[in-house]
């Protein structure tokens, strides 16, 4: 066991109101109660458990409390400095009047319990840390017997004092263990926790792989999809099969194709390999012709986009400036104004003071949904399951918030309190939707840019009614996209398709979280800023995303084909780009693939759907014009300057209003 020092590393869990009992068992002394702090921490790949009396591990200067006026809304007041920098700024915004709701504090209230007596001297003797790696046991309290506590023993037989958990229970505690090592109940007594460490090394590089100990994997998957996969679905590799198992050896030799069957269980009706299923369309092999290549050009500029806005602060030219976007991204300074447009939260057309009384008229609005749950007494609430289990994951969620972006930093950081109300707000604009698990994904980067609660609610608002489909609970909206993917992918290359399907890969479940929560945990923060506004232009076609993925997989063809990866090996694979992917070579490469398809003339029909291409009037081999004429083509929504190759399509006779450069070539078009 360590020496119990200050220990430093990424938060995984923290208890406060966790006591020792210093003195229980002897009659004649009185327990001595000693209030501590529990963490879990990962420092340098190893897990520390680490318990101190409160004294010695909290900086009342740095931590976050949020406290209670009369009317139960949470009330946050700024610390002096920060007070000073930005009280002039927030008093003359139009949210003023609603300060009572979002002001926010820095100092944390002392932690105090009137039954308890306060014994400064001897507290740090008690203070202790070890690594997980040392753990063999966790021994339980029995259910309905006062307080939880927990007992630690360690592999040299040191057993630990009882940790009693006075505020909430210890099953949070065993949860967060639990990703990091495979507890199992003892046989010879069911309070006993067994720690299996020839799994360890193993589990411990699958980081939230489960939120409950790996013999539930199958329930999990099985119960909600979702979850399992935000918590690393694609992370799977021979675990899950060990999970598979268990302990009948007639069972190891379980074969991968099981595997599959067994996925494909998790999303009913997904079948997206078998040409015989209903409504698909066989698609062989078509010549998609020379793909171009594409050059992207720099982020738009805040001076750029100011000379594009007349005197009333009206865009004049609203479809060359999506074009400019999709092709390079926007500076920084700009995402705050563009994105609101981008994301349908402000007209394209509006003026500047038309843009301001909709945020004044928005920012009424949802301070009065905010209320509704801020006013909600824990009585109430305790008689709403549904508002009881969407706060319960919400706090699940943003406690699992991306902490690499300073914005998010800390475990009561401001902008994870933000979060969290956000959510809960949304919950009471679309109470049947509610709160799934993935949507604080895409709101932590919105929140960012917004820098301000309102309009990163709005925004947000508007992304959910792009994404909706991917959270509701019959999954159509995921079932669709990936048969649409694997309709792409076997156009573009068949042979890597069918190398997939050999490897009972061709389900494609390894790009679940890429479309889920479009691609946010893939690519870097900056670098999701970038995808998602580029993607937000609905440029150069519909699904874009989709081709997005096919970009990425096709980089990857090589390696997984040549080193002939095989089920886990795929989904390892897959998992391990994560925050590995050039994002401007992919957007490139995506972009490419679209405009090769726009130069297609025999484009398959599933294809011109996906895709939102609008086929030309066909010609019939009885008309008089030209029989060639008469092959469907796609319209594209980029002007023919900008293509790498001239396109166009044949226009009938009747139809003047069409201008064309080309009689035989095919354009992209948003749906």
């Amino acid at each position: 066991m360590a020496a119990a020092g200050v220990v430093s590393g990424k938060i995984i869990y923290e208890q406060e109101g966790v006591y020792i009992h210093s003195s229980s068992g002897k009659a004649n002394d009185q327990d001595s109660l000693i209030s501590g702090i529990l963490r879990v921490l990962e420092k340098d790949a190893e897990v520390i458990v680490d318990w101190r009396p409160l004294d010695d591990a909290l900086d009342s200067s740095s931590i976050l409390y949020a406290g209670k006026d009369s009317s139960s809304v949470v009330e946050w007041t700024q610390a002096p400095k920060e007070r000073a920098h930005r009280g002039s700024e927030h008093q003359s915004s139009y949210e003023a009047e609603w300060d009572m709701v979002t002001t926010v504090s820095f100092k944390k209230k002392p932690h105090t319990n009137g039954d308890a007596p306060s014994h400064r001297n001897g507290k740090s003797k008690w203070s202790f840390l070890f690594s997980l790696a040392d753990l063999k046991s966790i021994k339980q309290s029995k259910e309905g017997m006062g307080w939880s506590y927990l007992v630690f023993c360690l592999k040299d037989d040191v057993v630990l004092p009882a940790l009693h958990f006075h505020q909430g229970d210890s099953k949070l505690l065993i949860e967060s263990l639990g990703k990091y090592v495979v507890l199992c109940e003892s046989s010879q007594d069911s309070r006993t926790l067994l720690v299996n460490c020839q799994n360890k090394s193993l589990s411990q590089s699958f980081e939230n792989l489960l939120d409950e100990p790996a013999y539930g994997l199958i329930q999990k998957i099985k119960k909600d999809p979702y979850t399992a996969t935000m918590v690393g679905f694609s992370k799977v590799t021979n675990y899950i099969f060990d999970s598979l198992r268990g302990s009948d050896p007639s069972t190891h030799q379980r074969p991968p194709s099981e595997m599959a069957d067994f996925l494909s269980d998790a999303i009913p009706g997904l079948k997206i390999n078998q040409q015989e299923e209903p409504g698909f369309e066989v698609i062989t092999r078509i010549d998609l012709g020379e793909r171009p290549v594409v050059q992207r050009r720099e982020p738009v500029s805040l001076e750029e986009w100011t000379k594009s806005l007349d005197s009333e602060g009206r865009l004049l030219n609203v479809e060359s400036m999506k074009q400019m976007i999709f092709r390079g991204g926007l500076s920084h300074s700009l995402r705050k104004q563009a994105w609101k447009f981008l994301l349908g939260y402000f007209p394209w057309d509006s003026t500047k003071e038309e843009r301001t009384q909709l945020q004044k008229q928005k920012t009424d609005e949802y301070f009065r949904m905010k209320l509704q749950w801020k006013s909600v007494s824990e009585a109430q609430e305790k008689r709403n399951s549904r508002l009881r289990d969407y706060r319960s994951l919400i706090e699940k969620d943003v406690n699992r918030t991306d902490r690499t972006n300073k914005f998010y930093e800390g475990q009561d950081n401001p902008g994870l309190i933000l979060l969290h109300d956000i959510l809960m707000t949304y919950c009471m604009y679309d109470f049947d939707l509610g709160y799934v698990q993935g949507m604080s994904d895409l709101l932590s980067p919105l929140l960012y840019v917004m820098e301000n609660e309102v309009d990163a609610f709005w925004c947000f608002a508007s992304y959910m009614d792009q994404m909706h489909q991917n959270f509701e609970e019959q999954m159509q909206g995921m079932k669709t996209q990936l048969i649409q993917l694997s309709t792409l992918l076997r156009l573009l290359d068949s042979g890597f398709c069918s190398y997939l399907e050999s490897q009972d890969s061709g389900y494609l479940y390894f790009c679940f979280r890429w479309l889920l929560i479009r691609f946010k945990r893939e690519f870097s923060f900056l670098d999701i800023l970038r995808l998602w506004e580029v993607m937000w232009t609905e440029l150069p076609c519909k699904n874009f995303h989709l081709l997005l993925c096919c970009a990425i997989l096709e980089s990857e063809k090589q390696q997984i084909m040549e080193k002939h990866y095989g089920f886990n090996e795929i989904l390892k694979h897959i998992n391990e780009l994560s925050m590995k992917i050039d994002v401007e070579d992919i957007l490139c490469k995506a972009e490419a693939i679209s405009l090769q398809m726009a130069q297609c003339k025999e484009l398959p029909q599933a294809v011109c759907e996906i895709l939102g291409l609008q086929d030309s009037e066909v010609t019939t081999p009885d008309s008089d014009t030209d029989e060639n004429v008469g092959t469907p083509c796609p319209v594209s929504a980029f002007p023919s300057s900008t293509l790498p190759v001239v396109a166009a399509s044949e226009a009938k006779e009747d139809s003047p209003a069409q201008t064309l450069a080309s009689p035989n070539a095919c354009r992209l078009t948003p749906a």
